[in-house]
């Protein structure tokens, strides 16, 4: 195909036509939103060292108290789409949030889903909708859109938690907003024991219970079982990955984000094939090497990094002696819907 038209090999006085009208023409302009083969890519790789934000985020604890913050984040944001945007892609919203000892986080409820994994203390809670969800490291935890969810500490020290929501694309449909609330009171502990056991859900009058959401806690130390266990029984896997589902119908645990946690036995080396979405990877335990778009990032706990779409990922674990175990979140759930996902080989 020739070479498109410019903008400015029109006519001012057209130009000035079109404007007065709100007309754009679209030749110009196709390359930008139409480009060939790939798309045009902003995100850039992305790496959030844990052990360098960690002071800054326990003195945003002594700057600011939790009654002016309500909600006490340093934003993980990519450079690529501009700090101001508070994005770590297109679709991905990461945070660091801190709660100290005593201090309670109010209800609210809001239009995008988030998850929360923790870093690091014990202590803490999460209430959504009367559910309390213990903190312990390696935990996710969901609260998930519309639901109320406030956050109390009863320990004695710091807690940390990352945050991911899917706020961008949220704010892009215009569906962006916060309703607060008044503190819960807890009405149910531990609901996520009751889908402990693979193949077994609790059926009351042979019902399952209907709700959207009906696991809301998924507790890590089920989760390393059960990626341990996977590794011994299935010594020539190629990956030994878990998804976080929704445990009565097997889908998505929430609609427009996905995730995963992986282990990489010791030593072990995962090449990934080009996918055309984003991807996070945190480092739950171990160290992970993390390489791709000609960069190396080397993950230790609680480090964070983010890969653009259409760029082939390799992991290696970095420990001889021991397992890595990361945890990873995408877009693959909504770029399903659309129809766009893809899996370049």
């Amino acid at each position: 195909m020739d070479e498109l038209g410019r903008l400015e090999d029109l006519p001012e006085d057209y130009r000035a036509a079109l404007t007065e009208k709100n007309l754009v023409p679209l030749w110009p302009s196709l390359r930008a939103v139409l480009p060939r083969g790939k798309p045009a890519i902003r995100t850039q790789p992305t790496f959030w060292s844990y052990q360098g934000l960690r002071p800054l985020l326990m003195r945003a604890g002594e700057l600011t108290p939790i009654e002016k913050a309500e909600r006490r984040v340093l934003v993980l944001a990519n450079p690529g789409h501009g700090l101001e945007k508070m994005q770590a892609s297109s679709t991905i919203y990461l945070g660091m949030q801190l709660l100290q000892p005593g201090e309670w986080a109010p209800s609210h409820r809001h239009t995008p889903n988030a998850v929360r994994m923790i870093v690091e203390g014990v202590g803490a809670y999460t209430t959504v909708e009367g559910e309390k969800c213990p903190m312990s490291r390696g935990d996710l935890i969901l609260t998930p859109t519309g639901m109320w969810h406030e956050h109390g500490h009863d320990g004695n020290e710091p807690v940390v938690w990352l945050d991911v929501l899917d706020l961008p694309i949220v704010y892009y449909c215009e569906a962006s907003y916060v309703v607060e609330g008044k503190a819960q009171t807890v009405t149910a502990e531990a609901v996520e024991q009751d889908f402990q056991r693979g193949g077994v859900l609790p059926a009351p009058m042979f019902k399952r219970s209907g709700k959207t959401f009906p696991m809301l806690r998924y507790p890590w130390a089920d989760v390393r079982r059960t990626l341990e266990s996977m590794a011994a029984r299935q010594p020539g896997i190629e990956a030994v990955q878990v998804a976080y589902v929704n445990p009565e119908n097997g889908h998505d645990c929430q609609r427009i984000l996905g995730y995963s946690a992986l282990m990489l036995r010791p030593g072990e080396r995962l090449a990934m094939p080009a996918r055309s979405t984003a991807m996070v990877f945190h480092q739950i335990e171990g160290s992970t090497e993390v390489t791709a778009a000609g960069q190396a990032f080397r993950l230790a706990d609680a480090d964070t990094c983010c890969i653009p779409g259409y760029e082939p990922i390799t992991l290696q674990n970095l420990a001889a002696d021991r397992p890595s175990f990361v945890f990873i979140a995408d877009d693959a759930p909504l770029q399903k819907k659309l129809g766009v996902y893809e899996i370049r080989n």
